[in-house]
């Protein structure tokens, strides 16, 4: 007898499952489990174990936490399959807001019910302050970490299903994405045109690179005489205030970017006066040095970066305070002069052109304003040119 139902008392049933002998001991092995409602309650979860059984799905209860499985999982996956700054975060969510909240919970006795209710309570109340409820970013932030610790017990078959899978988590407010048009760019990089921030910010506009790969780059991965730059690495300003250099978690960050000549008549010139202010300091520039530093080498921080950035484009009215708008606003004028997605998705590090296309919708009204346009030139020029054929054709023939 695979599993058998006894009653315990109203409402309420224990279903005995046999999990066949202990390979070590020979002995009869049992899983017991406690069901509450109808007997026709308790068959049906019967049947679901036994077709778990069946298929490989069952995963016998065990005492282990949330708390517990998470803090593993941390440690045996997020950890080494995500980024620094993403690793730092994943921490902070986990241990700060889930473990406080659902850890005590055993991991196989977690319930969809037992996650939409915290949701629901942290969008209420659930500041650590006191002052409030989480935003609604930050819960969805926090059900992703869920989801993907849980679907990595699924896969490891430490549990049955993913029940994240079963819940609604809250939707962010869509944030308005903001750009520069070309005038608000010349008037930023007339703003700080005698400042050290200048090709930072330069290349940033001509190339939407993100931060941490501008911050990042080296002299080895810029060739001049071909006008292209490779990305190869990142870097993350962690809150312990260390900073680390690491290559791209996407391969399709690491990427090859063509130079506009202007570009690379700038980073030219920049080479040069970098090299000269290091022979003053008595060093000597090398390929390996940052394209981006301070004059002894020094990294310079990302968030000083930030600062400056939204320091000009306040003082020229520029409706973006985001350095990474820089980003946006690149591909956003190379989209408006007809530049194929495929190409501005490639450049950008972009994993699909699907994903340019979404973040880019803005603009797309506007083409395809301009290729129905030209769509209904081509026809017409079509049309007129049969009409001029017909013609001739006709005059042909009376002659």
């Amino acid at each position: 007898m695979r599993g058998y139902i006894k009653k315990r008392y109203v409402n309420s049933w224990t279903i005995v499952l046999s999990l066949g002998r202990d390979p070590g001991t020979g002995k009869k092995r049992q899983q017991w489990i406690s069901v509450k409602g109808t007997k026709k309650d308790a068959e049906r979860h019967l049947a679901e174990l036994l077709h778990q059984l069946d298929t490989g799905g069952y995963v016998q209860p065990g005492k282990q936490s949330l708390a517990q499985y998470l803090e593993q999982w941390l440690k045996d996956y997020a950890e080494t399959n995500t980024a620094p700054r993403t690793y730092e975060r994943y921490c902070e969510l986990v241990r700060l807001h889930m473990i406080p909240a659902l850890g005590a919970i055993p991991l196989t006795s977690l319930q969809p019910h037992h996650i939409q209710a915290y949701y629901g309570r942290a969008l209420k109340s659930g500041r650590r302050d006191g002052k409030g409820g989480l935003s609604a970013q930050t819960v969805h932030h926090i059900h992703r970490i869920l989801f993907s610790a849980l679907r990595y017990a699924t896969k490891h078959n430490i549990v049955g299903r993913n029940v994240a899978e079963a819940v609604d988590p809250p939707h962010p407010k869509f944030r308005e994405m903001t750009t520069a048009d070309s005038d608000g760019v010349n008037r930023l990089l007339g703003a700080v045109k005698d400042t050290c921030y200048y090709p930072v910010f330069f290349t940033a506009v001509y190339t939407g690179l993100r931060r941490s790969e501008l911050l990042a780059l080296r002299w080895q991965n810029v060739d001049l005489d071909m006008a292209t730059l490779s990305v190869t690495d990142t870097i993350h300003h962690m809150k312990d205030g260390s900073m680390i250099i690491r290559q791209p978690k996407s391969r399709y960050s690491r990427r090859n970017i063509a130079l506009p000549p202007a570009l690379a008549i700038m980073l030219r010139e920049h080479k040069a006066k970098q090299a000269e202010l290091k022979r003053e300091l008595g060093l000597e520039l090398k390929d390996s040095d940052l394209v981006f530093s301070y004059p002894d080498g020094r990294v310079i921080r990302p968030d000083t970066v930030t600062r400056a950035f939204k320091h000009y484009a306040e003082l020229v009215g520029l409706p973006t305070g985001r350095f990474h708008d820089l980003r946006h606003t690149h591909a956003s004028l190379l989209l408006k002069q007809g530049v194929h997605p495929k190409i501005v998705s490639e450049r950008l590090g972009h994993s699909g052109v699907a994903i340019t296309m979404d973040t880019y919708s803005h603009v797309l009204p506007g083409l395809q304003e301009e290729a129905a346009r030209r769509f209904g030139e081509v026809l017409q020029q079509a049309k007129v040119q049969t009409e001029i054929e017909q013609i001739v054709e006709r005059r042909l023939a009376k002659d």
